[in-house]
């Protein structure tokens, strides 16, 4: 009797390379931990646009700004203020006369806020980082000496006072002692008061002082005639 061979198929069947992939991508191993990527998103791109016009906007507050603090102002002093510290400046400012504004502003807006006044005679300032002096007060010593202090104080020989505009007219830093010395309203009084007791010379020769002087002048002597009537 003959033996009849059978043959049984292997218990792992080949499988085409194609279908063994799918399979594999199918079913996942659990004792295998397969590390996935993360898929990051696009950033959002940005908007030029709404940024310049938020920029323009600033531009345009601080020139405003300046504006404001041109009405009323007897003086306007530039002072280099590179290296000063954000503390320094909050200090300075407490120092400052109530009559005084301190304010940091590009030279290109400021001298477009002074554009077609008195004050373009800053524009030798426009040089450098410049933080705006505004005086709106007579007393131009008592409005200078806060700094002249405070920069003796803190050693800031490098920090000084770049220029200012007083009555049209511009001073550089080397001439600051002028506007420092000026006198003050009391002393005006008192020279006008001296010299109407003296002789007319005398007179004649406080009339022909400064502008500044000669309108401080006229005041006393209105304020001296007004005192006279209250009093007969």
């Amino acid at each position: 009797m003959e033996a009849t061979l059978f043959n049984f198929p292997s218990s792992k069947p080949t499988l085409p390379y194609s279908a063994a992939l799918s399979l594999k991508s199918h079913f996942s191993n659990p004792f295998v931990t397969t590390t996935h990527r993360r898929k990051f998103s696009p950033k959002t791109p940005t908007l030029p646009k709404i940024h310049a016009a938020i920029s323009r906007t600033k531009k345009e507050e601080t020139v405003e700004k300046v504006k404001q603090e041109l009405e009323g102002c007897y003086l306007i002093a530039g002072i280099g203020y590179k290296g000063l510290t954000v503390e320094q400046f909050q200090e300075l400012r407490t120092q400052l006369p109530e009559t005084s504004k301190l304010l940091v502003a590009k030279n290109t807006l400021v001298l477009k806020a002074i554009e077609g006044t008195k004050w373009e005679a800053l524009k030798p300032c426009m040089k450098g980082m410049n933080a705006w002096l505004f005086v709106h007060s007579e007393e131009i010593p008592a409005a200078l000496k806060p700094y002249r202090t405070f920069q003796k104080e803190k050693k800031l020989e490098d920090n000084d006072f770049t220029g200012a505009v007083f009555e049209g007219k511009f001073y550089g830093p080397e001439e600051f002692k002028a506007l420092e010395n000026l006198p003050t309203r009391a002393e005006v009084y008192s020279q006008f008061l001296g010299a109407l007791k003296g002789p007319a010379s005398a007179v004649v020769g406080t009339i022909q002082a400064p502008a500044r002087d000669l309108i401080m002048v006229l005041q006393a002597y209105c304020k001296k005639l007004e005192e006279e009537g209250a009093g007969q």
